[in-house]
């Protein structure tokens, strides 16, 4: 049997919230995030995957795509902490300055008019493993969960 090589790359991660502005204007402000495009129309099986789906923005930050989008009807629930889901993304920055200007971001960002948060709670201290790779937690509005990680030496 001949095994087809695959190198699977993350193209996008997807963002549902209640607040497409509020959302954009958080990435775009916390990650410097610039609005590459957006959509209105649908194709009939976005419509039927995701059901009242209005209005899609993608993002770009570095490497990293983000679509935000809405969806009617939202139960303006954050996730379930201990359901099923991908409970955080993983995103590696250069140095170890960049967690700090992170953290020091998120607190600049969370009292700004025009962003809404679906919680409070703040992001984590800049912890580093045996290892030495860094990382910091933080929520977005939405309660999605992101690690930041920086690794000293060669990249993991």
């Amino acid at each position: 049997m001949n095994a087809v090589a695959i190198a699977p790359r993350i193209h996008h991660i997807a963002v549902q919230t209640d607040d497409v502005e509020s959302t954009v204007r958080w990435y775009g402000e916390f990650l410097d995030a610039t609005v590459e495009w957006s959509l209105s129309t649908f194709s009939p099986l976005t419509r039927a995957r995701l059901p009242g789906i209005g209005k899609l923005v993608e993002l770009k930050a570095g490497d990293v795509r983000f679509h935000v989008f809405d969806r009617a009807r939202h139960t303006h629930d954050g996730p379930d902490p201990l359901g099923y889901q991908f409970q955080h993304i993983g995103i590696t920055v250069d140095r170890h300055d960049d967690l700090v200007e992170l953290r020091d971001r998120w607190f600049r960002l969370r009292d700004r008019p025009g962003i809404r948060w679906a919680g409070a709670e703040p992001p984590s201290a800049i912890v580093a493993d045996d290892d030495g790779m860094e990382s910091l937690y933080v929520l977005d509005p939405n309660g999605l969960e992101m690690e930041f990680v920086h690794f000293p030496g060669p990249a993991s």
